[in-house]
């Protein structure tokens, strides 16, 4: 083989390599970069009490990690940002910010209220959620009996109450300090703290909660969730409230 054949050989084996490579060199340059992590600052992101796979079917696994480490992990980030520069909002308790909103700068009070909001909901959101939740009993049950009708009717009434809510938000139940409940929706991430009053529970019906496994099917969502209520956790949420002890 002459010398010129085995260079064209030589080329030709070096472009077909190159070929080959490229894709994967392609794919490696497109890979999603990983979340950053949130400035340090006074608030923090708590960490789940459980793994992310908890709770399916009802809820999927990375649903939830999405919805944890990257939709409240940017309201955290959000509001350590903004506590640069305000830093008495990392000295307050969140209960008297979100109750006091018309009390700070108009410049950052949208902000706050969309991310502070979203914080204290979802703070709220993962602890009054658990495997293996049990069912109300003692004062709970009692006060569901009271206020809402039973068990079934409250749940009905809590589901048809998260489906009504238009476009994105929150379905809660109220705590008064004499323990009567009340259900009650909320747009956005607004919370009833905003008012003066204390949600011993609620679920988030925004579509970054269930769209990965439900679609547009909030109905589904809102009745599967009933699978993932811990409790324990709600029943030690009504007596801090009737102590008058109950934050966010």
């Amino acid at each position: 083989m002459s010398s010129m054949s085995r260079r064209h050989l030589m080329f030709a084996a070096t472009g077909i390599a190159a070929v080959a490579a490229a894709p994967r060199l392609v794919f490696a340059q497109a890979a999603a970069p990983a979340p950053a992590a949130a400035p340090t600052g006074p608030f923090i992101l708590p960490p789940l009490t459980y793994p992310t796979n908890a709770f399916e079917p009802h809820i999927d696994a990375k649903t939830m990690e999405i919805h944890h480490d990257r939709h409240h992990g940017a309201y955290v980030a959000n509001l350590n940002n903004i506590a640069k520069t305000n830093p008495q909002l990392g000295t307050a308790k969140i209960e008297d910010i979100l109750g006091n909103l018309n009390a700070l700068d108009d410049g950052i009070k949208f902000t706050v209220r969309n991310n502070l909001g979203g914080h204290a909901n979802h703070t709220m959101f993962w602890e009054i959620m658990g495997p293996n939740g049990g069912k109300p009993e003692g004062e709970v049950l009692a006060a569901i009996d009271r206020d809402l009708g039973g068990m079934e009717k409250f749940q009905n009434d809590f589901n048809a109450a998260g489906g009504r809510q238009f476009g994105s938000g929150w379905v809660f139940v109220t705590v008064a300090k004499d323990g009567k409940l009340a259900i009650e929706t909320r747009p956005n991430q607004d919370n009833p703290m905003m008012d003066g009053k204390r949600a011993l529970m609620g679920n988030d019906v925004w579509e970054h909660a269930y769209y990965l496994n439900y679609q547009n099917r909030r109905a589904d969502y809102l009745k599967a969730w009933w699978n993932t209520v811990n409790w324990a956790k709600i029943a030690e949420r009504y007596a801090a409230a009737k102590a008058g002890t109950l934050g966010a």
